[in-house]
């Protein structure tokens, strides 16, 4: 059994860049770790006059938290912060009061902008809410990654040196998740 990984991509954009690495790191990632690709376009804006009937978007994306062992934040930087799209899903993830989908999951936040200096400060933001919200954060490595073409090439990370940077990613990422739950079981 392998450990599944629900992955919260905070680009809606349909050609994202993150959504991209993302999903090339999810095959790199096999059989150590399974992504789970969660949508959250489809979730309405956070209004606490809705938690008393959840909409069916909303009950749907904390089942699909609720049932993976760990959280990957994949973040896009927009004006120095993440997304507000993920800030939506982070607000219906985290309630109803007591009903904190998020609570005691290991996670890990990367994120991949056409920019030079990556994805430095939307995730340090996001840090700080993930702690807030009861998300363990893998620490190190950080991810930061300046996306440039021929990184990602038919669906597969391609550069050299960047897979060799992953791989330490995933099994740094994978441990966290094997301190924190128990080992992570490769794919029988």
């Amino acid at each position: 059994m392998t450990t599944k990984v629900a992955v919260v991509v905070g680009s809606l954009r349909k050609d994202s860049v993150n959504r991209i690495f993302a999903e090339a790191l999810g095959k790199l990632a096999r059989p150590k770790l399974e992504f789970h690709f969660v949508e959250i376009g489809d979730l309405p804006l956070y209004n606490q006059d809705l938690e008393g009937d959840l909409p069916a978007p909303v009950q749907r994306f904390k089942r699909e938290i609720e049932a993976a062992d760990a959280v990957l934040l994949v973040t896009p930087e927009f004006n120095r912060t993440f997304s507000a799209a993920l800030k939506n899903a982070i607000e219906w993830g985290s309630r109803p009061w007591g009903k904190n989908s998020w609570a005691g999951k290991p996670a890990a936040i990367i994120g991949a902008t056409l920019g030079a200096v990556g994805t430095a400060a939307a995730q340090s933001q996001l840090r700080s809410v993930a702690g807030a919200i009861g998300l363990h954060v893998i620490a190190n490595p950080e991810i930061y990654i300046s996306f440039q073409e021929g990184q990602v090439v038919n669906g597969e990370i391609a550069d050299g040196g960047l897979k060799q940077l992953l791989n330490g990613w995933v099994d740094g990422f994978a441990g966290w998740i094997g301190r924190l739950t128990g080992p992570v079981r490769a794919a029988a």
